[in-house]
């Protein structure tokens, strides 16, 4: 921050494949930044936003396969993603609104608009996510606008054992063994597709 202009915002994204830590470490980023500046200076900005809701899984032309896949890359908006950082490579300026993002309702399973503020105090946004390093349109788009790119190294045995307990959690599998299932079916191949289509980042992360 100390070499950007006061109108321009620095913009981070960390990737890593489900269950690697992403929502954690952004999170314990951005309060430590608002700490030390004593004022809220950073925003975190989840990807789960730019789910596509569930309605429109069921309108594709294979929507048992798309609702299946829910978590890979073409079941995100990932367009709507590419014009939200835009916005916020604009310059600050006086006049420069609030600017809103989605969240995540897991209790509908669906996105909710404008429901993230991000003021024009935020300096700093710390985005977390899946695709953000993926080299594929519009994904790799949003990453030319990063300042920095992080990828969360994980070990695939961490990794599943948050997964299995989140499912279930969640409630979008019934037990251990339909997590395993959903893991080995759903999670894995987006898991490959992240991994194998790695942009070169800026930060390389090892998981625990």
């Amino acid at each position: 921050m100390q070499h950007k202009p006061d109108s321009s915002r620095v913009l981070i994204a960390i990737s890593g494949i489900a269950g690697s830590g992403k929502t954690t470490l952004a999170v314990a980023v951005a309060a430590r930044l608002n700490q030390l500046a004593n004022t809220d200076i950073a925003a975190c900005i989840p990807m789960d936003g730019y789910h596509l809701p569930r309605a429109h899984l069921a309108a594709m032309p294979d929507p048992a396969t798309a609702i299946h896949r829910r978590g890979a890359a073409f079941t995100f908006d990932g367009q709507a993603f590419y014009q939200l950082v835009q916005s916020l490579r604009e310059p600050l300026t006086a006049n420069t609104p609030t600017i809103y993002a989605p969240s995540f309702d897991h209790a509908i399973k669906d996105p909710v608009a404008d429901d993230i503020p991000i003021s024009p105090q935020s300096k700093v946004v710390i985005f977390e996510g899946l695709y953000l390093s993926l080299n594929r349109e519009p994904w790799n788009l949003a990453s030319d606008l990063m300042d920095e790119l992080w990828f969360i190294d994980v070990d695939r045995d961490i990794a599943r054992n948050r997964l299995i307990k989140r499912h279930v959690a969640s409630g979008i599998v019934p037990d251990a063994a339909a997590a395993e299932h959903r893991i080995d079916t759903t999670d894995w191949l987006n898991a490959d597709d992240i991994i194998e289509n790695r942009l070169a980042v800026q930060e390389l992360i090892p998981g625990s």
